[in-house]
């Protein structure tokens, strides 16, 4: 919490609002959804993806609240590299442009994580890009769509936000009335099922934050293939291709290859990059 503050600034108005309990996305956008006027336009964004090309982010988030002003629920489509099967697909419809001159495309397809063999197809057809789960829509869309589809978890977060409490810039939903709300993704909930489903293609150089490894790929590296995103003084003597975190203790490494080294408070991790993505085996994985 105190990270996402200080990244806030002094800005009056910014308001963080507090998810009482893990209902997966489609209750966590409602959150913002019945907090804010109908005719606004609210721009998802998760906040463990990397984006090498923030101009050309902005642009899309430009051309999305256009369309998304015309009652489009709209997706960034992020340009395909690659036969990735860790990602959902978003097929490519027909053009629209909106009444600002904003360009995009209806969705034809949500399609689910798929195999390597339908992948290549994807990256080979075109026609295909990556669903990162960044929207933008209106408020009133939004909550027209999941009263809807998902009445129940409509009504539950409205109930939460109406008996919140505001604490300075935190705002805190009722948790026990949240808590009723079922667990569903945005994409599940309003986005397959919407008619109104558009997107922007974008290549802003997207890549997803979600283990160690991403985010090494994803920061500035040394000649051996070293990177750190640490607070405290960092040494590497020998190294290559080792990542530190670290909020404030002084980390050395000796003679190490592909290793991933994490300082948070009173809790350390150190893994093989490899080994990176077991760490939500661990009984403190919720820290690391």
């Amino acid at each position: 919490m105190e990270h996402v503050e200080a990244q806030l600034g002094d800005d009056p108005a910014a308001r963080i609002i507090v998810e009482p309990a893990a209902r997966n996305t489609a209750a966590a956008i409602a959150l913002a959804a019945y907090s804010l006027e109908e005719d606004q336009v609210m721009l998802v964004c998760p906040s463990d993806h990397h984006i090498g090309l923030p101009d050309m982010f902005a642009k899309a988030a430009q051309d999305a609240a256009s369309l998304a002003a015309d009652g489009w629920l709209v997706s960034f489509g992020i340009e395909a590299t690659a036969p990735e099967t860790g990602f959902g697909y978003l097929k490519r419809g027909e053009a629209i442009t909106s009444a600002q001159g904003a360009h995009g495309f209806r969705t034809a397809q949500f399609v689910e994580k798929p195999d390597l063999a339908r992948a290549r197809a994807f990256l080979a057809d075109g026609g295909y890009c990556w669903n990162g789960g960044i929207f933008a829509f209106q408020v009133k869309d939004f909550r027209k769509e999941l009263e809807e589809h998902r009445p129940q978890i409509a009504e539950a977060v409205r109930a939460a936000v109406e008996k919140g409490r505001a604490e300075g810039r935190r705002f805190h939903p009722d948790a026990e009335t949240f808590a009723s709300a079922e667990s569903d993704s945005v994409d599940y909930a309003v986005m397959e099922n919407t008619r109104h489903a558009a997107m922007v293609p974008v290549a802003m150089e997207w890549s997803d934050i979600g283990n160690w490894h991403a985010l090494l790929d994803a920061l500035e590296r040394d000649e051996a293939g070293n990177a750190h995103s640490a607070s405290g003084d960092v040494e590497l003597v020998d190294c290559q291709n080792v990542l530190v975190d670290s909020d404030g203790p002084r980390v050395s490494v000796i003679g190490l290859e592909n290793v991933v080294v994490v300082v948070d408070g009173d809790d350390v991790m150190v893994t093989s990059l490899d080994g990176a993505q077991k760490v939500g085996k661990l009984s403190g994985a919720k820290n690391q």
